[in-house]
């Protein structure tokens, strides 16, 4: 079987040690991390002010609220808000618990993808400290439900690949689960739709490799070949491509059982249009709109908050790690090098990056934002964690240690303007904004 994850054959004395426990320490610390403070500020900040009403309603059924987007983030915050409590410790709860759980799923598929430990750790370890994904895990919106359930298809994906049992059946369960998370992922906001396709792809692409040039017919129909042996690509069509849009519909049930001009099947394919419609149809500026290259350069961020609330002075920038999210964009190019002479795992990363930022670069929706930057982020943490986990098991080891170490010491200096700590003074904020687009 042609291996769909290829990396390039260097000494790595740990390959065959999984790093399960370091990913379940280090999604755990983040989890703990996170929920400090997570009700404070005690009031809506910034989106929050759409989507808090738009759960409401959901438990009433009374009307819909802020239809331009689907319903699994809202329905979550909706369930939180049953279950934890209508208070601001609630309405966040579920972006902390799929923020925390997005991340050890994006170590189990980084994992299963390259068998480096020292990658896994690394990636881990930025991932969490880039800023982007702590905070978008402690605001009641929409991304993190999207962001999560994306690892956790690009986790079950990996290992659909590397099937470690060796069983088609495992094989098949973790195609389907695939699906499943995608379909859910799509149910929360639109952001990831462009890495959909991309296990299917991939999958027809890796039954032809295999083939090795055997009749075209067999593409179709073998099931002895890889990426996936005992799963043909029709079978695999249905998990990877069929399952996550029937998926997708599904989470529109609620919506049936308004009592306000209730959703119906024949209006299902038109409310896709109409919700189209109306993200295309936000036109107004916005202070803190932004573009794609502003995003690559860190320069553009958003105050989610800063006033005097629950007592003191508080602050949420919204900003990336000043340091790693510049560091990984020079290791996009040494992975893209590396994948052009056949390391498939490192294109597939510049790939997926490129996709999801080319995608904002032509969109032409006129307001954007640094939030939607979220995805392509973890894509460029991973290119940077196999670059400098390839420079030390070549016994090239100070990049890593100083990525690290500036990486964490940036997050815990910055964790008081991310956190929405009590801050000594009303201008604290000089003392973060080193450039003057972050004001």
């Amino acid at each position: 079987m042609t291996p769909t994850f290829q990396t390039r054959p260097i000494h790595h004395p740990a390959r065959d040690q999984d790093p399960a426990m370091w990913c379940a320490i280090i999604a755990a610390v983040f989890f703990v991390v996170v929920l400090n403070r997570l009700g404070i500020p005690s009031k809506p900040m910034f989106d929050e002010i759409h989507y808090l009403p738009a759960a409401r309603r959901l438990i009433d059924l009374t009307a819909r609220l802020n239809p331009e987007h689907p319903l699994v983030g809202k329905q979550l915050i909706a369930w939180s808000m049953e279950w934890v409590g209508d208070t601001p410790f609630g309405w966040r709860f579920p972006s902390a618990v799929l923020g925390a759980l997005g991340l050890w799923a994006m170590m189990r598929g980084l994992w299963w993808a390259s068998l480096s430990r020292s990658a896994t750790i690394l990636f881990g370890l930025l991932l969490a400290t880039d800023f982007v994904w702590f905070m978008m895990s402690r605001i009641a919106v929409l991304d993190m439900a999207m962001g999560g359930f994306m690892a956790l298809a690009m986790w079950q994906w990996a290992l659909a690949w590397r099937n470690p049992t060796g069983r088609a059946g495992r094989a098949r369960l973790h195609l389907v689960l695939t699906g499943l998370f995608m379909g859910l992922s799509l149910g929360a906001k639109w952001n990831g739709v462009l890495l959909l396709p991309l296990p299917g792809l991939l999958f027809v692409l890796n039954r032809w490799q295999s083939l090795k040039g055997r009749r075209a017919g067999l593409l179709w129909s073998s099931r002895d070949a890889g990426p996936v042996p005992g799963v043909s690509v029709i079978e695999a069509a249905l998990w990877l491509g069929v399952l996550p849009v029937l998926v997708y519909f599904a989470t529109f049930l609620p919506a049936f059982f308004y009592e306000k001009d209730p959703l119906s099947v024949g209006k299902l394919i038109h409310w896709q249009e109409y919700m189209l419609e109306l993200q295309d149809s936000v036109k107004k500026p916005h202070t803190y709109m932004s573009r794609w290259w502003q995003w690559m350069a860190n320069i553009r961020p958003i105050w989610f908050l800063y006033e005097v609330v629950d007592g003191a002075q508080r602050g949420v920038l919204m900003l990336g790690n000043p340091f790693t999210m510049l560091a990984g964009l020079p290791a996009l190019l040494f992975c893209l090098w590396d994948g052009v002479k056949g390391d498939r795992l490192r294109l597939l990363v510049v790939a997926a990056y490129a996709l999801l930022v080319g995608f904002w670069a032509v969109n032409g929706k006129p307001v954007q934002f640094y939030y939607h930057y979220m995805l392509a982020s973890c894509f460029l943490m991973a290119a940077l964690a196999l670059v400098l986990a390839e420079w030390w098991e070549l016994g090239l080891r100070w990049p890593a240690k100083v990525t690290l170490v500036l990486s964490l010491g940036l997050f815990i200096g910055f964790y008081p303007i991310m956190s929405a700590a009590k801050l000594p003074r009303k201008d604290s904020y000089r003392d973060y904004t080193w450039l003057d687009s972050w004001k």
